[in-house]
């Protein structure tokens, strides 16, 4: 089993994946940034952009969601959003080294990528070569030095290993129960939180590949605020994070775009109230989101879905379309990694049907492959 699988290199998993074409240097302003991203497309490894270090060095990446997180990092940002999306990009990446890119030589075996991944790597960024063949084009690229890359993520690593999931017959079929992939470690929040204390969390889930749950007094799992609902967003959510509640912050990433109106004068008043009569500025001109701010220059399916409890309490309810994925403590390991994979995921929510379905966990990308890695001894 071992031989069939690790006769792989890192360049297998690369084929057809396309070269990133987003990227700001460090010096780059974060404004800038979450311009880049915006223009892009919203396909789940495209929320972000690479960031390049000396002699053009892929160093990080970072995304929308790490911005808003900045404008709400502190009262100073807050009260000066143009001085905060003005900030290099380096002030966005994580300094204690959670989240950060690896740059793998795409001769790497398909073991060395998954312990770099289980070691902490968020993603991995493979060097690409113009000209030959697939193995000629992947290879002679030192790591570390400039060049066009793409992304190798848990995502891709998890379906290798989906493709392969007959070798590992033995553990396909076990309940991730069974196995221990059900962590009660998750982020979370109540719904009538402030979503302004969750910032924190969300560059903690950010940095894990995960979301922040929305749990309510009881246990049942309201909801989630995850970084790809944010990354539909624009720096303007930053209003909604500074003056409403986590439940109710849900309720206008669902709308963005045209949300009600009741729920823009609720952030209105509260941006009044605070006295962040910039971010209210930032908020109503339109012509923010195409200012620069530098000086230099898979398919969705409807199961696992969950239909989950409402507290009463919340003021602008939400649509039923971007309900997070769930499963149960019964749900088998290979039943997990196709409903994550075909929802475009690296988690799921595990509700325990015999606990009235409240929260008892979460399943991540990350604990699926050290199961995997485990078979590989």
């Amino acid at each position: 089993m071992a031989v069939s699988l690790l006769a792989n290199d890192v360049s297998d998993l690369c084929i057809g994946k396309p070269a990133v074409r987003r990227s700001l240097p460090l010096s780059a302003a974060a404004g800038d940034l979450a311009a880049a991203v915006r223009k892009g497309p919203r396909a789940a490894a495209a929320v972000c952009a690479a960031v390049t270090g000396p002699r053009g060095a892929v160093v990080g990446r970072a995304g929308l969601a790490d911005v808003l997180c900045l404008l709400c990092a502190s009262p100073d940002a807050l009260a000066r959003p143009a001085a905060a999306l003005a900030k290099p990009v380096s002030a966005l990446l994580p300094k204690d080294g959670e989240g950060e890119v690896r740059r793998v030589d795409p001769r790497s075996s398909v073991l060395e990528a998954l312990d770099a991944v289980l070691n902490g790597a968020q993603v991995l960024a493979v060097p690409l070569r113009s000209g030959g063949g697939r193995k000629k084009q992947l290879g002679g690229v030192a790591a570390g030095v400039a060049g066009d890359f793409c992304w190798l993520t848990q995502e891709d690593l998890v379906r290798y290993f989906l493709n392969s999931i007959s070798l590992f017959y033995h553990v396909a079929a076990r309940s991730v129960s069974s196995l221990g992939l059900v962590s009660a470690d998750y982020l979370s929040v109540r719904p009538d939180e402030a979503a302004l204390s969750a910032v924190p969390l969300i560059r903690a889930s950010i940095a894990a590949e995960t979301a922040v749950a929305v749990v309510s007094a009881d246990g049942h799992l309201v909801g989630e605020i995850s970084t790809a609902h944010l990354a539909a967003c624009d720096e303007t959510a930053a209003a909604a994070i500074a003056t409403l509640s986590a439940a109710d912050l849900m309720a206008y990433i669902d709308y963005f775009g045209s949300p009600p109106e009741h729920i823009l004068r609720s952030i209105k008043a509260g941006l009044k109230a605070k006295g962040l009569d910039a971010m209210l500025e930032l908020m109503e001109d339109e012509t923010m989101t195409s200012f620069s701010f530098s000086s230099s220059s898979s398919s969705d399916e409807d199961t696992g879905r969950a239909h989950l409890r409402r507290p009463s309490s919340g003021s602008f309810g939400r649509r039923s379309t971007e309900e997070p994925v769930v499963c149960s403590p019964a749900s088998s390991l290979v039943a997990v990694m196709v409903q994550a994979l075909a929802h475009r995921v690296s988690y799921l929510w595990v509700l325990d049907e015999d606990d009235d379905c409240r929260l008892a966990g979460i399943v991540t990308f990350a604990d699926v492959l050290r199961v995997f890695r485990e078979q590989l001894q």
